[in-house]
């Protein structure tokens, strides 16, 4: 279960989105590696797997990729005021994993993590939270703190989670990169399978395209 997160901090920092379409509400997938898509084409990021879906069931949205490799929580509240930017309706947050493999302390992960959720929550914007796990190896301690963080920000913030972003691609070989840290193609979309029930219900009635 190690190797799915080791390498997360060590990939150069990039920048991927879905192509613009003509949907005029934004979702902006905010997080890692893991959300950008490293190793995959932008098309087969599980992002883009949920703009096509979007669009097959009549959606008026557009998933935009703001997933930045290696990039922790600090780095995530940084830059979201640029993500802000693009005036999302819907912000899934999915940081985290590089703070936990750099042993980087849980409150300040949690202070970072609820500090994007309410600076998104200012414009009326809603959240989906994604929460990440750490192999047993970091120590139960550690591990313990690390994972309360992210019910508690869902908590005060009262937003929706999703426990765990890699739930039943992580440690899955077939699922993943040969590096066994990252999704591949059929990983991400085994990711955007998982993600589709917690955010289908932020989505607006009034968004649904009519048939032609």
């Amino acid at each position: 279960m190690l190797r799915w997160l080791v390498a997360l901090v060590l990939v150069p920092l990039a920048w991927s989105a879905t192509p613009a379409c003509a949907a005029s509400r934004v979702i902006a997938a905010f997080g890692d590696s893991l959300t950008a898509g490293l190793g995959v084409s932008v098309d087969e990021a599980f992002p883009a797997l949920l703009d096509a879906r979007l669009s097959r069931e009549g959606y008026d949205y557009r998933v935009v990729n703001a997933g930045v490799s290696g990039d922790t929580s600090a780095g995530g509240l940084r830059r979201i005021e640029w993500v802000m930017k693009l005036a999302p309706e819907i912000v899934i947050v999915a940081l985290g994993a590089n703070d936990g493999l750099r042993g980087l302390p849980p409150e300040a992960m949690r202070d970072n993590l609820l500090a994007i959720v309410q600076r998104v929550q200012k414009t009326g914007a809603k959240v989906l939270l994604a929460g990440m796990r750490l192999p047993t190896n970091y120590g139960a301690d550690y591990n313990r703190e690390f994972a309360k963080v992210f019910p508690e920000v869902a908590r005060r913030a009262n937003v929706p989670l999703m426990p765990f972003l890699l739930d039943g691609v992580a440690g899955e070989a077939r699922l993943n990169l040969p590096d066994g840290i990252h999704p591949n193609a059929e990983g991400h979309r085994r990711i955007a399978e998982r993600v589709w029930p917690h955010l289908q219900p932020l989505l607006s009635k009034a968004s649904r395209r009519s048939a032609s």
